[in-house]
C-alpha cells in the first residue's frame, strides 16, 4: 500500500524546506562529482557562488515549488565544468541540498545558462523546482 498526501500537506513540505535553510541560502555551483549526501564533505571546486534573495523560492502550490528572483553569480569564482550544486544555510558551510546540473533543457535537478566556466564570467541559474512526493 502506498501512502497518499493531499497537495496542502505536501505543499507545507516544500514550503518548510526554505524556513529549514533559511532566508540567506548560499547555492555553490562545483566540478566534480556529487557527494554521497549532503552530510559527506564537499568535493570538486567551486566554480560560482551565489547569495540568493531573502524569499528564494515561491510559495508550493500544487505540490511543487520553483526559485524566486534572480540566481545569478556576476564574476565566476573559477574555470572548469560544471558538474553538481549544493545549498547551503547563510553560513556557506551547512549542505541542506544537493543534485545535478545541466543546461536548460538537459534535464538536470538544477539548470544553467553555461556549464563551462571562465573566472569572472557571469553565471545565471535558469531553472530548478522542488516537487513533492506521495501524490
Amino acid at each position: 500500500m502506498t501512502v497518499q498526501l493531499s497537495t496542502s500537506v505536501r505543499n507545507a513540505e516544500l514550503d518548510a524546506i526554505e524556513t529549514a535553510i533559511g532566508t540567506s541560502a548560499v547555492l555553490k555551483i562545483r566540478t566534480g562529482a556529487q557527494p554521497a549526501t549532503c552530510a559527506t564533505a564537499d568535493s570538486g571546486t567551486v566554480l560560482a557562488t551565489c547569495s540568493l534573495p531573502s524569499d528564494w523560492m515561491t510559495p508550493a502550490s500544487g505540490g511543487s515549488k520553483a526559485l524566486s528572483g534572480t540566481w545569478q553569480d556576476a564574476s565566476a569564482d573559477n574555470s572548469g565544468t560544471a558538474a553538481h550544486w549544493r545549498l547551503y544555510a547563510s553560513d556557506g558551510a551547512t549542505c541542506h541540498a544537493q543534485g545535478t546540473i545541466t543546461l536548460t533543457g538537459g534535464g538536470g535537478d538544477m539548470t544553467v545558462d553555461a556549464v563551462n566556466f571562465t573566472a569572472g564570467q557571469q553565471f545565471t541559474v535558469t531553472a530548478f523546482t522542488l516537487t513533492a512526493g506521495n501524490a
